[in-house]
């Protein structure tokens, strides 16, 4: 008989469950003007609804209205805890937007981010109306350049710029994202590329 073997990234998300129930519920409900039950948190997560458990911390995501649901992957419920949980009481968009590694408190030489989305410019090669039209549906058009710039709204109240353009004979396919300045006072800077994985994911989900 085989043993089941939980992965560390399952075992961090319970973690992180088990200390969302000691934040002050109510302080992040009021801070981002969210719906809540007695049972349930609800956050809208890059065109998709979530709802996290008040009692265990569980968050799961549902596209019938919660009739019915599935748990949140690793990318998803940690990033919904850091925002929920750490966020500094004085978050405020600035507005501006900038390249995730030129954020204000990183480390210049950092290179998270660097080369990572690479694989995703490959995929979105030669389908730029098919991204487009995934874009369209979890944010706007902006006025950003690229074949493809859209305001991507990752929250009801944090959106990120996303930039691509398209490979030609000379060059590679290119993927951009840009985030608010004040990025930092919502999340964590690790948070970010877990954030922006998930976006990935809902775009190819869009696309498909």
């Amino acid at each position: 008989m085989g043993i089941t073997r939980i992965s560390n990234y399952e075992i961090m998300k319970k973690q992180m469950s088990g200390e969302f129930v000691k934040y002050d519920q109510e302080k992040m409900i009021r801070k981002f003007s969210l719906p809540a039950d007695g049972d349930f948190i609800y956050i809208r997560f890059v065109g998709r609804d979530y709802r996290i458990d008040r009692k265990t911390g569980a968050v799961e995501w549902s596209e019938d209205g919660f009739a019915t649901a599935a748990e949140a992957d690793y990318n998803e419920a940690m990033t919904i805890y850091d925002v929920l949980c750490y966020s500094k009481d004085t978050c405020v968009l600035s507005g501006n937007f900038c390249p995730v590694n030129t954020l204000k408190g990183v480390v210049q030489s950092s290179k998270i981010g660097d080369g990572l989305y690479q694989a995703a410019a490959d995929l979105f090669a030669g389908k730029t109306e098919q991204l487009e039209a995934a874009c369209a549906k979890l944010g706007e058009k902006t006025e950003f350049k690229g074949d493809v710039a859209a305001k991507i709204h990752v929250f009801g109240f944090l959106p990120i710029i996303l930039q691509f353009w398209d490979a030609d004979e000379e060059f590679s396919a290119v993927l951009k994202f840009m985030v608010d300045e004040n990025m930092i006072g919502f999340m964590h800077y690790e948070t970010i590329h877990f954030m922006l994985g998930h976006v990935l994911r809902r775009l190819k989900e869009c696309m498909e």
